[in-house]
């Protein structure tokens, strides 16, 4: 499903193998959130995809951990920026924004997407869901 909907956006989407469901798993685990449904699936059938100039659309697996686990605990950071344990980054914007999903609660509630300004700690909706950030992102829709 997520392949044809790259494909019919963009001829220049790369799909990796998929992950494994042990390795998503272990991937909430680490990061402690259950991943929305939309997330998982992509994950499954394709471990990161990218796009034009190998600018990644869905992060991997390894990506997202380590980015993730990188923002929340960063001293410097937590001195630039208001804390990052509300959002999942699962991809960025090739310009040092990051594209998130928002955690409420200690859960991802609901589908949205936002986007992090690395330059004014803003944090935006952009889009309504996965497959929404997807299509506005490589249709030109969504800018920043």
């Amino acid at each position: 499903m997520w392949r044809e909907i790259n494909l019919d956006l963009t001829a220049h989407a790369t799909f990796a193998p998929s992950a494994s469901a042990a390795a998503i798993n272990d991937a909430e685990t680490v990061l402690s959130i259950s991943f929305p449904d939309e997330l998982r699936s992509i994950l499954q059938e394709s471990n990161g995809v990218t796009g034009k100039y190998e600018l990644g659309l869905v992060w991997n697996l390894d990506r997202m951990q380590r980015d993730n686990l990188q923002f929340r605990s960063d001293s410097n950071f937590r001195d630039l920026y208001m804390p990052f344990d509300h959002l999942l980054f699962f991809t960025d914007a090739g310009n040092g924004d990051q594209f998130a999903f928002p955690i409420q609660n200690g859960k991802i509630q609901r589908t949205d997407v936002f986007v992090w300004d690395h330059e004014s700690d803003d944090r935006r909706w952009v889009a309504g869901s996965l497959k929404q950030y997807l299509r506005w992102w490589l249709d030109g829709t969504l800018t920043l």
